[in-house]
């Protein structure tokens, strides 16, 4: 299959797309638990207003996903997303009330749930298949010194001015995101821009590939045993930084805020370097080699937390992280891309392995905390280093090869 040649305009465009939303997401991370404090939120109501908004997140990945494939117009479906996360941001800084703040986490999260996807479609029908990873590389590179620089936009605006500028700023910066999605130039018939076929042959021709349902791609060996690799990756890494930040909250004075930043930060420059050997290297040698790379990051970086006490070596094992977050925003989409992307249901494989991801983070936040509470830190790390230790051996054991044939004929005619 002729693989698209995407203009110069529409590549930097896609860029600056990443750069953009990455900014605006960020706004929504630690911040709100710092805003609604400032306004009197208890540490319950706080939680409560998060976990809406992370159970909205999830309900809504396969229908986000799902409905991304069904829309012909990509481009409307991300512009769509970034309005609605536009107005939860302004209705968090308009009215930190309850119906206001737990609005604005439904929207964002059905509004995230679309975006995500929408990003990955316009990626792929902008490139085609065979240069997907090389591209993936580049949208997390982009994504990851956006997340950096509107950390520190963000923070100084809520130090200097107010919490509530913050969301103004994020709701501001929505705006360049829209523009550069506009520059965007993809052909809306090329069969990776296709919308999913309509049920009936003549909806499965008038596509020009084969039809396939939710329950076709639910019985794929690859899908599922890939979301089994999401769900224990996110088991083993989503508690893991929350954990030793406690740590280190507890057992130190002076500089708490700093470390903590810095253990934030460190990764993201890491992804911002790696993201695109990430995806090169996926091309060439296929996806196994690189997902068993990026998941022994994880049982290594928890051994580590377990077994040093110096609050201070956090910011160089953290740099595993971001090892570990490179291929993974890398090879989700990508993997998703190799199952079901020239089946009319990429979105869709996004929205489950997104589900999965979901699955996997709320396990470990609630199992971690329990066993630390009663087992000690220690235990808790040594628990997540086997989560970490249980992906690789599913990655190693398990998990196909998903580069297809041609993909691979191309990486050896590029090493002749």
């Amino acid at each position: 299959m002729q693989q698209p040649t995407p203009s110069q305009r529409s590549v930097r465009a896609l860029d600056w797309l990443n750069f953009f939303v990455a900014n605006v997401q960020t706004g929504f991370g630690p911040f709100i638990a710092s805003y609604l404090a400032s306004h009197k939120w208890t540490q319950g109501e706080i939680g409560l207003a998060l976990s809406v908004g992370t159970i909205s997140a999830m309900v809504s990945q396969v229908p986000g996903g799902a409905a991304v494939d069904a829309l012909r117009n990509k481009k409307a479906a991300a512009a769509w997303a970034i309005i609605a996360i536009i107005i939860s941001a302004m209705l968090l800084a308009l009215s930190p009330t309850v119906v206001a703040v737990m609005a604005a986490e439904i929207f964002h999260g059905f509004a995230s749930c679309m975006l995500v996807p929408a990003m990955a479609a316009l990626a792929l029908a902008l490139v085609g298949r065979q240069n997907l990873g090389d591209r993936l590389g580049r949208n997390a590179r982009w994504a990851s010194i956006g997340s950096a620089v509107a950390a520190g936009l963000m923070g100084l605006c809520g130090e200097y001015f107010s919490p509530r500028s913050v969301f103004w700023l994020t709701a501001a910066l929505a705006l360049p995101a829209l523009v550069a999605l506009a520059m965007i130039e993809y052909d809306q018939n090329a069969p990776y821009a296709r919308p999913a076929p309509k049920p009936g042959k003549a909806g499965a021709a008038a596509a020009g590939a084969p039809r396939e349902t939710i329950f076709d791609l639910l019985r794929d060996r690859r899908m599922l045993i890939f979301a089994a690799c999401v769900v224990l990756f996110h088991l083993s890494n989503a508690a893991m930084l929350n954990l030793a930040a406690g740590e280190v909250t507890a057992g130190m004075g002076d500089n708490v805020q700093l470390v903590i930043a810095a253990c934030i930060i460190v990764p993201q420059a890491i992804v911002a370097l790696m993201s695109p050997w990430v995806g090169r290297t996926a091309q060439a040698w296929g996806r196994r080699p690189v997902l068993i790379l990026g998941f022994c990051a994880l049982p290594l970086r928890a051994l580590l937390f377990a077994a040093v006490g110096n609050p201070y070596f956090l910011v160089p094992v953290q740099m595993l992280d971001g090892l570990s977050a490179a291929v993974f925003g890398v090879m989700l989409p990508l993997i998703a891309a190799d199952v079901a992307g020239g089946k009319g249901r990429y979105n869709l494989c996004i929205g489950l392995f997104g589900l999965s991801a979901g699955i996997g983070a709320t396990l470990s936040t609630a199992l971690a905390g329990f066993i630390a509470d009663h087992f000690g830190n220690t235990v808790s790390f040594l628990s997540l280093a086997s989560a970490g230790a249980a992906a690789v051996l599913m990655v190693w054991l398990a998990m196909p090869e998903t580069r297809d044939a041609l993909e691979e004929e191309n990486a050896s005619d590029a090493k002749v």
